[in-house]
């Protein structure tokens, strides 16, 4: 019999064979879609959180059965926004579930690693030489204290750059520990007292006070420092040697007329939000003087007299070193110069000077610093 040129219809084990393999690929590519997508942005290509283009209407009814995709996230109906939002202030704060607890040495960030700018509670307002440096460093090492190394002279310079300029200075604090700063030109200020009140009339305030003989001298000898050219010292403390009227328009000198800059701080904060450290006694007894500035800030008295050795060589005490630190910390160079040698008479016209302001200035405080 011959045979016929027309082919006979699929047999119905052939159809089955062909629809196993077609369903077999279609599930193959579901699965690797699916593997590639948990792997993140492990390959190049849209990087993690973002939707492949679907190219034909099986592989888009195919992508809408894995996630939802179209929007960016952060969008209406898109993926979850990050847990990174904004803080009043513009800073970062975490609004995600809270990270464990731990030492603040791991790499995840939390309230508690992170902190927050905030500023100044408690301000180092004077006076320049009379140990606003040794202060700042020796309170430094309080575990509830953070503090600015550099001088921001913010209330005296920049205060036109505005309070949110001036937080963005200050180190992050938790809001149990105290920021500080230091800018000893403060005290001698006449708009600092108001402009400090305006910020925070709670804001404590220390004033780090010295003899205001030694200090001319000591002011005197870094200015002389940086411009070998300049006067003598007497020849700018007196007008007029002979008759004693001494040059108070001569800033080494004015700035230890204490009680005259004092009123203009007792106009917008109690005696009981300035706290006076004596200079001479941070020399001697610098435990016992930075106990009574921890008494002060309300802190518990952590600095004692462990954390200090006296230094011969500078002539003033020193931080030993520390559990972070292999070596002791002294303050720099430029602190301890030997003093220019001044005349003996010049220093007893000056001691005459300053006696009625500094008695003035103890009734004030009602401490008696001694310096007669």
């Amino acid at each position: 019999m011959a045979l016929s040129g027309r082919a006979g219809p699929p047999s119905p084990r052939l159809t089955r064979r062909f629809l196993f393999i077609f369903t077999l690929s279609l599930s193959g590519t579901y699965l690797c879609y699916s593997l590639l997508r948990c792997a993140g942005g492990a390959l190049p290509g849209p990087g993690p959180g973002r939707c492949l283009p679907a190219r034909s209407a099986g592989a888009k009814k195919l992508l809408h059965k894995s996630r939802s995709c179209g929007r960016e996230p952060g969008e209406p109906g898109g993926a979850a926004a990050s847990p990174w939002g904004r803080s009043r202030g513009g800073e970062p704060a975490w609004s995600g579930p809270a990270p464990p607890a731990g030492n603040g040495s791991g790499p995840g960030p939390g309230p508690a690693k992170l902190g927050s700018k905030r500023l100044p509670r408690a301000l180092i307002v004077g006076v320049k030489k009379g140990g606003t440096r040794a202060v700042l460093e020796f309170i430094r090492v309080h575990p509830e204290v953070r503090a600015v190394g550099t001088e921001p002279h913010f209330f005296d310079r920049h205060y036109e750059r505005g309070l949110e300029w001036y937080r963005s200075l200050m180190p992050r604090t938790l809001s149990s520990q105290i920021t500080m700063e230091k800018t000893p030109s403060y005290f001698v200020t006449k708009e600092a007292p108001r402009r400090i009140f305006n910020m925070s009339r709670d804001t404590k305030l220390i004033v780090v006070v010295r003899n205001p003989v030694t200090r001319a001298i000591s002011d005197y000898t870094q200015t002389l420092s940086k411009k070998p050219d300049i006067p003598t010292f007497e020849g700018l403390s007196f007008q007029n040697r002979s008759l004693g009227l001494v040059d108070t328009s001569w800033n080494a000198i004015r700035i230890g007329m204490y009680v005259v800059h004092l009123q203009s701080w007792l106009q917008y904060f109690p005696l009981s939000q300035i706290h006076f450290v004596s200079g001479e006694k941070l020399i001697t007894d610098p435990a016992g003087e930075m106990g009574k500035v921890q008494d002060f800030l309300g802190i518990k008295r952590v600095i004692t007299d462990k954390h200090f050795y006296f230094n011969k060589t500078k002539g003033f005490p020193c931080l030993k070193k520390t559990e972070s630190s292999t070596l002791p910390r002294c303050l720099g160079k430029s602190k301890g110069r030997t003093h220019v040698q001044i005349d003996p008479e010049v220093i007893e016209q000056l001691r005459d000077f300053y006696r009625p302001y500094n008695i003035k200035f103890y009734e004030t405080v009602g401490q008696d610093f001694r310096w007669e």
